[in-house]
This record gives structure tokens, C-alpha cells and sequence, in this order.
């Protein structure tokens, strides 16, 4: 448990600025079972609250600021939420950094260990998580997905999981956007994208090459291009 909170703490979270992280805009939908490690995590209504991924059998990944939303279990296996077809676990414990304060200071993860083991099969599998080093180059293509709304003016999330491609950005832009931009955050969206200003749920992970790299939680619009994300 030891080691895997120090891997949970090396992971890159995503800043956020004025409004939460909320959905996939002008994104596509996912394949059926191309991504069996995503999460949605739900309250005691059923109601999808924020993304996640599984890392292990009994531990679940998703964003610190979703902690406080009343969440009560997991929804695994599941392309469509509206089908019935899925795991569902209850969450044990929740893990949150004791140097987590807000989503505009970074450390914004939340580690969710689950009541019971899950049953990993062709459509629940966990995602690889990246060593402590990782350097990730400007422009290189990742991608985000979640169940969250797709019009910036729309309440409705969406039944099916959708996907949407995004460019990492290159650091010192963000620096020079954001001064105070915390050190182990990662810019991604873009430059002069329209695929929305949020580029997947809160606490859905960036993944580069197969690898768990960070997990969204917020965006930042001024000074960057329309619907640039920063994760």
C-alpha cells in the first residue's frame, strides 16, 4: 500500500480553473471495450459523478475535488451506463493527499480502494501506470474519455463512454500563461483545437502509449486558444 501511494503522488494531475472538468466536446464515441479500465464513479442515486480507472483489482484512481460528492461505489465493464450489464463495487476508503487543498494548487488525485475485489475479464482490465520519470514531448497525441456532457451549454452527460484525442502542450507555454502553474502538472488540449474546453471527465485518465500519465480535473481558457485543456 506503501509503494503504490508514493506511485499514486508521481502521477501528473490536471489543473482546473474556474469550473469543473465535465465532459468529452467534440469527441467521438469509444469503441465497445477499448478502454476496459474506465471508472464511473457514482453516489447512492446511481448517478454518474466523476470518471476514474482501475489500477489494480481493488483500487480505483479519480480526482480529489470529486471526493466530496457523496460517492459511494464503482461502475465497472460498462460501455453504456444505461445498460444494466456491469460490475458494480462499493467504495471502502478514500485516499486523498494530505497536501491536497484545492484543484488550482495541483494534487488533485484521490486513490479509491473498493470494498471487495473486481473480476477482470475482457471488458474490466487495469491500466499501466508510468514510472516516476516520464517525459512527455510537445504535440505528442493522448487520449481522454469520459460520460460527461458534450455542449459546453448542455447539463446532460452522455450515455455512452466517448474519446477524444489530445496534444500535449508544451510546458513553458503554460509557465508563461500560468506563473504560479504547479510543477506536476501537465498541459494537454492542443493549440487552436475546438474539441472542447474540457477534454474528459474529472478524475478520467490521460493516457500516452498505453500508460496511465495524469487524470483530468480542470481547465484554463483565458489566454490560450478557444477549448484548450490543461490536464
Amino acid at each position: 500500500m506503501h509503494c503504490l501511494h508514493k506511485l499514486l503522488l508521481c502521477l501528473l494531475p490536471c489543473l482546473r480553473d474556474i469550473k469543473f472538468a465535465t465532459g468529452i466536446i467534440h469527441g467521438e464515441k469509444a469503441p465497445e471495450n477499448s478502454m476496459p479500465y474506465m471508472v464511473s464513479v457514482q453516489d447512492n442515486k446511481g448517478q454518474h459523478v466523476c470518471g476514474g480507472f482501475l489500477i489494480t483489482e481493488d483500487f480505483v484512481l479519480s480526482s480529489a475535488h470529486c471526493g466530496n460528492s457523496g460517492l459511494t461505489h464503482v461502475v465497472l465493464g460498462n460501455h453504456n451506463l444505461k445498460k444494466a450489464d456491469h460490475q458494480k463495487v462499493r467504495i471502502g476508503k478514500k485516499i486523498i493527499p494530505e497536501n491536497y487543498q484545492n484543484v488550482g494548487l495541483g494534487n488533485d488525485i484521490m486513490l479509491l480502494q473498493l470494498s471487495e475485489k473486481v473480476r477482470l475479464g475482457h471488458r474490466v482490465q487495469t491500466v499501466q501506470l508510468p514510472p516516476a520519470e516520464i517525459h512527455l514531448k510537445q504535440n505528442q497525441v493522448c487520449q481522454v474519455a469520459g460520460w460527461g456532457k458534450t455542449k459546453t451549454d448542455d447539463n446532460k452527460p452522455v450515455d455512452e463512454l466517448m474519446v477524444v484525442d489530445v496534444s500535449v502542450i508544451d510546458k513553458q507555454v503554460c509557465v508563461l500563461l500560468w506563473p504560479s502553474l504547479p510543477a506536476n502538472v501537465t498541459c494537454a488540449g492542443g493549440y487552436k483545437t475546438t474539441k472542447g474546453f474540457c477534454q474528459g471527465d474529472s478524475g478520467a485518465p490521460l493516457v500516452c502509449d498505453g500508460l496511465a500519465v495524469g487524470l483530468v480535473s480542470f481547465n484554463y481558457e483565458r489566454s490560450f486558444p478557444p477549448h484548450t485543456a490543461l490536464l
